[in-house]
């Protein structure tokens, strides 16, 4: 399901755990990492899509998360050119986004990376709250600042939030 601008209904997912940690994937096969996330299908509301995609990439269920925020708006990132697939219609050019921000409520050996037929992930760790914004692809980078600062009032609402150094607030600071 492609929109009229050409990019996909997709959720993505920030499980933190109860120091404010977030689960970091690599992907199966690869030496790349990301958060979860899935496309939405039709018929299908984000907070379902993002429950099926949590399922099949994580090996999670309704009862192992508690849903602690969504992004207020749809979050866009384009695809580089090179990773396009122009012969596909529709052309598909990039992915608009609903994230959500899960507290883990179950044990760690409960992610279960293998439950899907094709799994998409085949490793995990506990990462700092900011660390996946200096990591992830540099196509998707300035979704995840917006993601995680977004969600960092919720993780972090009684801690001075740190700037990270990617962040346009970090180089005005630094001069």
């Amino acid at each position: 399901m492609i929109d009229d601008d050409g990019y996909r209904p997709n959720v993505g997912i920030v499980i933190c755990d109860k120091q404010g940690q977030v689960l970091w994937a690599r992907r199966y096969g690869q030496h790349s990492w990301q958060f979860p996330q899935g496309g939405i299908n039709p018929g299908e509301t984000p907070e379902q899509a993002m429950y099926r995609e949590l399922f099949e990439e994580v090996g999670l269920g309704r009862k192992d998360v508690r849903i602690l925020a969504s992004t207020r708006n749809w979050l866009r990132y384009k695809l580089p050119k090179r990773l396009v697939r122009w012969d596909t219609k529709p052309v598909c050019i990039g992915q608009k986004q609903k994230w959500f921000l899960l507290q883990l409520m179950c044990n760690d050996a409960d992610i279960n990376m293998q439950r899907s037929s094709t799994p998409e992930f085949d490793g995990w760790r506990w990462v700092s709250f900011w660390y996946p914004v200096r990591q992830v692809v540099s196509f998707k980078r300035d979704v995840y600042r917006r993601v995680m600062k977004e969600f960092s009032m919720t993780v972090m609402p009684m801690q001075e939030i740190p700037v990270p150094r990617t962040s346009p607030a970090y180089r005005r600071k630094r001069g």
